[in-house]
């Protein structure tokens, strides 16, 4: 099994159940911060929920966003702020040590995936933005030894997403949501398990 594509697949999969429950059900603008391999697993897990009318992206370095652009036939942007404004959902999948996404570019009521700053002293988000939102995370322990999404800006944790697929915490879709993702050992092992019983299967 190749790791690498595990991560990417199980890593758009936590996002999408997050932005099933968290985001607008008319959602119908998609912004995608960064353009490497976890851009595309997050493309193809938001366009199964969603028919998107737009999908922006945009990346530190252009030419990574205008390759990207023609290949997904999606519209590329000159900056981060105008990839964001008005877009309904927003992905946020960089290696950027200081904040790509600020709150005063997110409009009331959009859902933010958070992907990217997996280290304590690196964030994507800026506090306007996570002070504001209801923030999720997918284990409240490791986000605050690891995220400085969460660290830095000293974010309060509403909840674990898992506590919303359960059912003892609300989805606040009237408020902007961001989930915060880090990756926790089972969706590892449920997504090679997963694999292993597909291959399994197809060879019997």
């Amino acid at each position: 099994m190749d790791g690498n594509v595990i991560t990417d697949k199980r890593t758009a999969a936590a996002s999408a159940v997050a932005t099933k429950l968290l985001a607008n059900e008319d959602s119908k603008v998609l912004a995608i911060l960064g353009c490497g391999h976890q851009a595309r697993s997050h493309l193809e897990a938001m366009s199964l929920l969603y028919n998107f009318t737009e999908v922006r992206v945009w990346s530190k370095t252009k030419s990574h966003a205008d390759s990207f652009a023609e290949e997904f036939k999606v519209r590329s942007c000159e900056t981060a702020e105008e990839a964001v404004r008005d877009a309904d959902i927003i992905c946020t999948v960089t290696m950027a040590p200081t904040p790509v996404l600020h709150g005063d570019w997110v409009k009331p009521g959009a859902h933010i995936n958070a992907v990217g700053a997996c280290r304590p002293d690196m964030r994507e988000l800026d506090e306007t933005l996570v002070r504001k939102a209801t923030v999720y995370v997918d284990s409240r322990d490791a986000a605050l030894q690891e995220s400085g999404d969460i660290i830095i800006n000293k974010a309060e944790i509403y909840a674990e997403i898992g506590e919303v697929v359960n059912g003892t915490k609300t989805a606040d879709k009237a408020n902007t949501t961001v989930f915060k993702s880090l990756g926790v050992a089972v969706e590892d092992l449920m997504a090679a398990k997963l694999v292993y019983d597909r291959i399994k299967s197809s060879s019997s």
